[in-house]
């Protein structure tokens, strides 16, 4: 029995790091950036966070891919905004994880424009729309915001839309007054 604690106490010291240092899937996490934005894939739990930290439209994401949520807390108006993705419109996970790949090929899918309107009501228990959006959404004010149809124009006033550029596949404009800001 002796002679098996020796070859164990190796294997434990020696093979384990290295495995810990093989990636065998796609299940790890991704970091990377475009532009002003710092980007982290979670594969398995199908979440992608962003920091944008452009000066002019600073704001942090998370998409979350199992509830077909996005979720932009918007720096200059102080409030969270949650949209439904729309899989048609929005980059799959796959999408995002060959762009942080390929960061200097310069290669992106087209970019697309997609327009919301924040709704007044406020949203008053984030937890049911899972951790990663009520840790991001947490002491701000959160509202939906709905998805205004191609071609439809918008009775606002454009000064009261905060413009976000998602990666580099898609600009949104989240329009319309949040009340009580």
């Amino acid at each position: 029995m002796k002679h098996l604690i020796a070859p164990s106490i190796l294997v434990t010291v020696f093979l384990v790091p290295a495995l810990a240092l093989t990636n065998t899937s796609d299940s790890h996490p991704l970091d990377g950036s475009v532009g002003t934005q710092t980007i982290h894939v979670d594969a398995l739990r199908g979440v992608v966070s962003i920091r944008d930290d452009n000066i002019l439209s600073e704001w942090d994401g998370v998409m979350d891919y199992k509830n077909a949520l996005l979720a932009a807390k918007l720096f200059s108006k102080m409030a969270c905004v949650l949209v439904q993705m729309d899989p048609e419109a929005f980059p799959s996970l796959d999408d995002i994880t060959q762009v942080l790949g390929e960061q200097a090929s310069g290669h992106y899918p087209p970019t697309r424009g997609l327009t919301y309107t924040v709704l007044p009501s406020r949203i008053k228990n984030l937890a049911q729309y899972g951790v990663p959006v009520k840790d991001l959404c947490r002491a701000v004010p959160t509202y939906f915001a709905r998805q205004q149809k191609e071609g439809t124009a918008l009775t606002m006033d454009p000064d009261s839309c905060s413009e976000l550029q998602l990666l580099s596949f898609m600009g949104l404009s989240i329009c319309g007054e949040i009340p009580g800001l």
